[in-house]
C-alpha cells in the first residue's frame, strides 16, 4: 500500500480536503480557513495546478480581483483513492 506524496503531504492534504467538501473556494477563504501563509499556500497550490489536480479563475468582483480554485477531475479522483488507501489500511487493523 503506497500514499500518492502529491495528496498525502500534509498542508496540501488539508487543501485538497477543503477543496473536496466546499467546491470552489478563493485564495483569501482558503488561506483563512486553513490558517497558512500566503507563500506556503501559493506554492503548494502551484505544485496541485502543475499536476492538474486544481483549477484557478481570476475575475474582477466589485472592481477588486479575486482569485478562487477548485479540484478538477484528476485532484478529485486522487483525494478519493486517498482516502480508499486510508479506509483499506484501517480495515487491515480490524483484522
Amino acid at each position: 500500500m503506497e500514499f500518492d506524496k502529491l495528496v498525502h503531504q500534509p498542508t496540501r492534504l488539508r487543501i485538497f480536503a477543503h477543496l473536496y467538501a466546499n467546491g470552489e473556494v478563493s485564495f483569501t477563504d482558503l488561506k483563512s480557513e486553513l490558517d497558512i501563509t500566503e507563500g506556503n499556500l501559493a506554492s503548494h497550490i502551484q505544485r496541485m495546478e502543475d499536476a492538474d489536480c486544481v483549477s484557478v479563475r481570476k475575475q474582477f468582483v466589485d472592481g477588486s480581483p479575486r482569485t478562487s480554485y477548485r479540484l478538477t477531475d484528476r485532484g478529485e479522483e486522487l483525494i478519493e483513492a486517498h482516502v480508499q488507501t486510508l479506509e483499506s489500511l484501517i480495515d487491515k487493523l480490524d483484522e
